[in-house]
């Protein structure tokens, strides 16, 4: 009888889990996203790869998401969010051994790093409204010898109050609004990271409470998962040309959006800004300002295979922001003037197509004069309610269950706020 010998695969040294986790950490402490030997040594020591069986062993250390589940629509429910912003988030908490932690959005991964940083004398719960997300959560935190951390399987708009009260709170799904939960399950200095949705605009906010209010300490453009349950909000989208390319709008749908039927096929007003810059130059403060001067600041869709000739001219890059007024479209393009160098160009569409774009062309070069190098603005939230006179200055965006105010520092003097008068809230 011949005797099958069992063989054993070899992996390359350089695929092995221990050498791409050393590699990916190596990259975050570069990249500045990991700031403190705390923090580098919980990457250190928790096996990604075990938290991403969905993917490949190089898949699960390369510094970019893994989607888990989908939707009917195939769009991602629930992943393990990118490193990089892990890292983020979790240096934005401050963490230290022997406190309490809440994470609203279970993957498992995330709630392990926590584990590792507050030790075992602290207490991490993850809650998740899914109980398919929290079944594989436990699933994997078990396997991976985190066993400690508790699993809920919950709408996480409403915290955790029986294990509360909470050092940080760490929310891994976009937030529209704030609910009140949030802030009072934490103690008074206590940190909440939050990817907040402003007018359409993801962006990472790590709050600190100080009474019964919330202030920023610092910002990041992220992007996550849309929350379900009680704090889901849908953004609604106006056709203007089919589904090949639409508007998304955040809360400020037109009041009439019959106006914008056939909007594409009106002449179009093309404005050069004179505010230029290199390639590979983020303007993500740019985008968070117009969303801030104007109230119908929104995004457009435009389809993969869209014919976008309507939209700006020939080799113009299809825009993703826009505003609208009335009746009347404007966004903006950055196509490439130059070797290494592009121009903001602003079009537009309507009745008061030329006004409008002129509007949208002044704030951009307000933005360069003044913000484009300052420090990202203050953000703050208040409880519903609150009276303007209790609030600081700057543009208030009010939501079901808290005031959001964005104050821009006066560019003579960082340290001061928003100077001039309120903008009408919306």
């Amino acid at each position: 009888m011949d005797v099958v010998q069992e063989q054993t695969v070899e992996i390359p040294d350089q695929e092995h889990p221990e050498v791409l986790r050393t590699r990916l950490v190596d990259g975050l402490i570069s990249g500045g996203w990991i700031r403190t030997a705390d923090v580098e040594a919980a990457f250190r020591t928790v096996p990604r790869h075990l938290f991403a069986p969905e993917a490949s062993v190089k898949a699960a250390y390369a510094d970019d998401v893994v989607r888990t589940k989908f939707d009917s629509d195939g769009t991602a429910v629930s992943s393990v969010s990118a490193p990089w912003l892990q890292a983020t988030m979790i240096e934005q908490a401050r963490l230290a051994a022997g406190m309490r932690c809440l994470e609203l959005g279970s993957g498992g991964y995330n709630a392990a790093l926590l584990a590792e940083l507050v030790g075992p004398t602290g207490e991490v719960t993850t809650v998740d409204i899914d109980p398919d997300i929290t079944d594989r959560a436990t699933r994997l935190l078990t396997a991976a010898g985190y066993d400690q951390v508790r699993v809920l399987t919950r709408d996480g708009w409403y915290g955790a109050a029986e294990h509360a009260p909470f050092d940080a709170i760490i929310v891994t799904a976009q937030a529209v609004d704030l609910p009140p939960a949030w802030a009072d399950q934490l103690v008074d200095g206590g940190r909440l990271i939050v990817p907040l949705r402003l007018r359409g605009l993801g962006r990472g906010v790590a709050f600190e409470r100080h009474g019964n209010h919330l202030v920023s300490r610092e910002t990041q453009m992220c992007g996550f998962v849309r929350m379900q349950g009680a704090g889901a909000h849908p953004m609604r989208r106006l056709a203007l040309r089919g589904d090949d390319i639409g508007l998304r709008f955040d809360g400020n749908y037109p009041a009439e959006p019959e106006l914008f039927d056939r909007i594409l096929d009106s002449p179009r007003v093309d404005i050069w800004t004179g505010v230029r810059l290199g390639p590979r130059v983020p303007f993500d403060t740019l985008k968070l300002w117009l969303a801030t001067m104007f109230d119908g600041y929104c995004g457009i869709d435009v389809a993969k295979d869209a014919a976008t000739e309507s939209l700006a001219p020939e080799g113009h890059r299809p825009p993703g922001d826009a505003v609208v007024n009335g009746a009347t479209l404007a966004y903006f393009t950055c196509p490439k003037i130059a070797e290494a160098l592009y121009e903001f160009r602003v079009h537009a569409f309507g009745p008061d197509a030329t006004t409008l774009a002129d509007d949208l062309a002044h704030q951009i070069r307000i933005w360069d004069r003044d913000h484009r190098h300052g420090p990202d603005p203050l953000v703050t939230a208040h409880p519903a309610g609150t009276p303007d006179r209790d609030l600081p200055p700057g543009r208030t965006l009010d939501r079901p269950h808290a005031r959001i105010t964005i104050t821009w520092p006066h560019p003579d003097d960082p340290d001061a706020t928003f100077h001039g008068s309120r903008p009408t809230p919306s």
